[in-house]
């Protein structure tokens, strides 16, 4: 310490300003005027030491700096070479088939057999409806059928016997000409006698006699061929007959088509399930009415795959059934292995409800993204179901 300090220190007033004074003054470096005559000496043994030193630790430091540098030129090109042949992106999900449920007939639910995220195989029922009313249509059809059914049986009885009677009749039609026109013969014959003789050999009430028989002759020749003509059309008459069956057959298919159609609403009560899959999005409970088409359920099937959007220059490389690494967001712990199956022929822009038009406006363009289809082949846990729409990032090794 300097002579102050020690005399402030005897006077007894070491103030903190009075310290931090020959804290300052220690810190100066002493003139050499004011140093002994060896203290230049060790200063310079001092330094010369301090130099050699770092002498000696100069090659240690530019062999750690290049070695540094070594490591970060190989750390890149070994990212490079790693990365090169590779296309990821982060704009991907799960993509998968969602089938939505709907009742073909109306009415209440009287019974509800599933519940949310339950699992479901095909033809498994989900629902019931009250099925009184089309059981009550069924019954009405049946007795329709059987009513159509009779007529036509009695029908095709008819027109067998139609097609026995009809040239019978002709035949008998035509006897009866040919009886007419022998009795119309005769009285001609009698007629021609009557007038042929004196009037002494017969008497006015024979000629008349013979008149009357001759006119009643004719008469029943005209009859029969009226009668003949009226039965000639056998066959128009037949087919008529015919006609009739083949209208009481289509009634009788009519009734069994209604039939048909109320079985079919009857079986339509009960809402079964098309495909295995998960019952999701249930917006239906027992006593709710429901009417043809609306959408109860929706079942997701088991299989599942990735739809990935990737930029439009990621596409030069890319093909189907190039190989796939595929991390999923909400399952770290999955290691999901697929490939390409498919690449959209137009960007995800394009098929929106109001495409973007270039022709019109000022023109900015802008990096497209096209949808691709992933395939999973392996990899994916039974007991962990993949939901459709989850983030993924697919990893495509492009050669």
């Amino acid at each position: 310490m300097s002579d102050n300090a020690i005399g402030a220190e005897l006077a007894g007033g070491d103030t903190e300003q009075t310290l931090r004074d020959d804290n300052r003054q220690d810190q100066m470096p002493t003139p050499a005027k004011d140093l002994e005559p060896d203290s230049g000496h060790k200063y310079a043994e001092k330094d010369k030491a301090e130099e050699e030193r770092r002498s000696k630790r100069r090659p240690l430091v530019v062999a750690v700096g290049i070695l540094v540098v070594i490591l970060l030129a190989a750390g890149g090109l070994f990212y490079w070479l790693s990365t090169r042949n590779l296309e990821t992106t982060d704009d991907a999900y799960t993509d998968g088939r969602a089938i939505a449920i709907a009742p073909q007939v109306s009415g209440m639910v009287v019974s509800l057999d599933v519940t949310d995220n339950q699992f479901v195989k095909q033809g498994q029922p989900l629902i019931h409806i009250d099925p009184r009313q089309y059981e009550t249509d069924r019954e009405q059809a049946e007795g329709a059928l059987a009513t159509a059914k009779s007529q036509y049986a009695g029908q095709q009885f008819g027109a067998e016997i139609a097609r026995k009677n009809f040239p019978a009749l002709l035949e008998q039609a035509q006897a009866q000409l040919a009886n007419a026109k022998a009795n119309l013969t005769k009285a001609q014959a009698d007629y021609g006698r009557q007038r042929s003789l004196s009037r002494p050999a017969t008497s006015q009430q024979e000629v008349d006699a013979a008149t009357a028989a001759l006119k009643q002759a004719q008469a029943q020749v005209m009859l029969a061929e009226a009668q003949v003509t009226q039965n000639s059309p056998v066959p128009q008459r037949i087919g008529e007959t015919d006609a009739q069956v083949g209208q009481l057959k289509g009634q009788v298919e009519q009734a069994q088509a209604r039939l048909d159609q109320a079985n079919l609403n009857l079986s339509w009560t009960v809402v079964a399930a098309p495909q295995d899959g998960w019952i999701t999005k249930r917006n239906v409970e027992k006593g709710t009415y429901v009417a043809p088409g609306q959408q109860i359920f929706s079942i997701v099937a088991p299989e599942v795959w990735v739809t990935a959007n990737f930029k439009e220059s990621q596409l030069a490389d890319m093909g189907k059934g190039q190989p796939v690494k595929i991390k999923v967001d909400a399952y770290p712990t999955l290691d999901l292995r697929g490939h390409v199956d498919s690449i959209q022929l137009g960007s995800g822009s394009k098929f929106t409800a109001f495409p973007p038009e270039n022709a019109t406006g000022n023109f900015v363009k802008v990096v497209q993204r096209v949808p691709v289809k992933i395939v999973i082949d392996s990899g994916l846990n039974p007991n962990i179901p993949l939901p459709l729409g989850i983030s993924v990032e697919p990893t495509v090794a492009v050669r």
